[in-house]
Formats: C-alpha cells, structure tokens, sequence
C-alpha cells in the first residue's frame, strides 16, 4: 500500500519499487511507473496500485480419483503482473486518494481465477488416475497438467497475469483410506523387523551354542591334561615309593650288617671278657686257696668295713673282742683298772 501524506489540501504520494502506479488526473494518464512520488489533489486524482512482484498462492482442494477415492491436493502457484496497464483496466486496482486503501479485492478475483482453473485441470487428471497411481505419480502428472492449462489459460495473458511457477505439495487421501493404505507396508515393515529379531536371536544362539562347545571343550581338555597329571603323579609316587624302599632295603641290610658286626664284636669281647674275668677269678680264688683263713677273715672284714656306712665309734664288748684278737692271732688286752 502507498504512504500518502497531507499537506494544506494537497496530498503526496510514494509508493513501493513493488507496485505500479497508474496516476489520472482529468481522465488523463499523469504518472504512469513503479516506485513513483508525486503531489496531488485527492478531488482531481484517480490513483491505480498494481503489485508487480512474485506472489504466492497456496491453495488446497478436493479431487475423485478412477476409483471413487476423495482426495486432497495442496498446490502453489507463482504468479505475477506483468502488464499493469491490462491488469489496471480489467481488474479494480484503484485506491482511495485519501488512504491509498485498494477499494476493491484485486488480489482475491486473481486468487479465485487460478485456483478455479487449476482445481479444473487438477480434477480432470485425477479422475482418469486410480488412487494408487495418483499416490505414486500423481504429483508429478498434475503439476504437468496444472501448468501446462494455466499457460493455456486465454484469460490470463489478457488480464496481464504471468504463471511463473506450479508446485504441488501433495496428493493425501482421507484418513481412514491412508491409514489402511499404510497398513501393509507397516506389516512389511514389522514382518523385517521381526525377521531381523529373530535372526539376530539365532545369531545370539549360534554364538551361545559356539562358546558352550568352546567352553565344553576346554573343560573335556582340562580334565584330560588333569588326569595326566593324576597318572604322572601316581608314576612320579611309584618311583619315589620304589626308590624309596630300595634305599630303605640298602639302609636296613647295612645295619643289619653292622648290628651282626657290632653283635658279633660283643661277643667277641664277652668272650675275651669273661675269659679274662675267668683267670682273673681263678688266679684270685688260687690267690686265697694258699692264704690262711684268719687273714681271708681279716680281709672280709675289711672289704665289708669298705662297703659299710661310716661309723664313729664302735663298741665292744670284752668276750667279742677276745674272739676277735684270737682269730686275729693277737694277745688279749689287759683290763683297765
């Protein structure tokens, strides 16, 4: 929309490098251009504002397919003015001099012009195509169609319309026909998902059944190196037990050997002994056969006086002593006073 300023009854303009103004003052063209700014008197001026630039419409509509399916198609269409004399005379660009509001709806006649020949030429693809195709290639097929009859569109040029562009979002059927359209591929897609469990699961069970053998294995392996190691040790307790006994066997003859040695040596000095002992006694009992026998007492008495306690004093009486000193062959003693 142009900014118009008042100034003591005068108005001034200035409009956008977007918008063609078209200036008629008296019914003759004035200023005529985009991005004009210019004086006026609001009572003389007849003012036009035309949109020059790139202007999106989006629209949404209803379509049948072959099959009797509804649809939704959600298109845009690029558009432009590109005579803005031809637009100014056929469509009511004009606007108020006072506000520079548009007093009509230029821009809504545009819209309902395109949408209607595109939803025409959009309606007649679709109920040729079956739902699954139009699902699949339609977009394709009516953005083709859509533009090819928008170009063709006679009325267009001559409102000074240019399409620039056609684009169409997407082709959605109603809601319970997508979600039963979705239904199989999301059966697919839960069949390879369980597919991919349970391979996954029997690569799990592989591996488990792998690693039990494995571990099956070493253990068969530890049991058999273990018994090894039981009969080496048996061997290795053989050979010591046998080892040991020959060595007990060597030990035991040689001291049976030196106990008959050490036996036999006894006996030996037994013999020498006793045979010593025999002379030894024989020359003794000889020695006292040719003793006389007072001087055997005398030396028995000695020999037990050796072998009897000490005593201190010894008392006797005068008839034992006498028979003593007369066995001894002594003279009595004489008797005290």
């Amino acid at each position: 929309m142009a900014d118009i300023t008042r100034r003591l009854g005068w108005r001034h303009l200035r409009s956008a490098p977007t918008a063609h103004i078209r200036h008629h003052k008296r019914g003759e063209l004035t200023h005529d251009g985009p991005g004009l700014s210019f004086w006026y008197r609001s009572l003389s001026a007849a003012l036009s504002e035309v949109p020059v630039d790139d202007r999106e419409l989006a629209m949404a509509f209803h379509a049948r397919t072959a099959d009797f399916q509804d649809v939704t198609v959600q298109a845009t269409v690029t558009y432009r003015i590109s005579d803005p004399a031809e637009a100014a005379a056929r469509l009511d660009f004009s606007v108020d001099p006072d506000t520079g509001a548009w007093r009509g709806a230029p821009l809504e006649q545009i819209a309902t012009l395109l949408t209607e020949t595109a939803q025409q030429h959009t309606l007649d693809v679709l109920a040729r195509t079956p739902l699954a195709t139009a699902l699949v290639d339609g977009v394709a097929a009516v953005r083709e169609r859509v533009a090819t009859g928008l170009a063709a569109e006679p009325r267009l040029p001559a409102t000074g319309i240019d399409v620039v562009a056609v684009r169409v979002v997407a082709i959605r059927p109603e809601a319970e026909v997508e979600r039963a359209l979705r239904t199989p591929a999301r059966e697919q897609i839960q069949q390879e998902a369980d597919r991919s469990v349970y391979e996954r699961r029997a690569v799990a069970v592989e591996r488990e059944r792998t690693i039990a053998e494995n571990e099956l294995a070493s253990k068969i392996e530890l049991a058999r190196r273990e018994e090894q190691l039981v009969d080496q040790r048996g061997t290795n307790a053989r050979r010591e037990a046998e080892e040991q006994s020959a060595a007990d066997g060597v030990r035991a003859a040689a001291e049976a050997a030196r106990t008959v040695r050490l036996a036999r040596a006894e006996a030996e000095a037994a013999r020498d002994i006793g045979a010593a002992r025999a002379e030894a006694q024989a020359a003794w009992l000889q020695a006292h056969a040719d003793v006389d026998p007072g001087t055997l007492h005398a030396l028995a008495a000695t020999r037990l006086a050796e072998n009897l306690p000490r005593i201190d004093s010894l008392t006797l009486s005068p008839d034992v002593l006498t028979g003593l000193l007369a066995r001894l062959g002594r003279p009595e003693p004489e008797a005290r006073a």
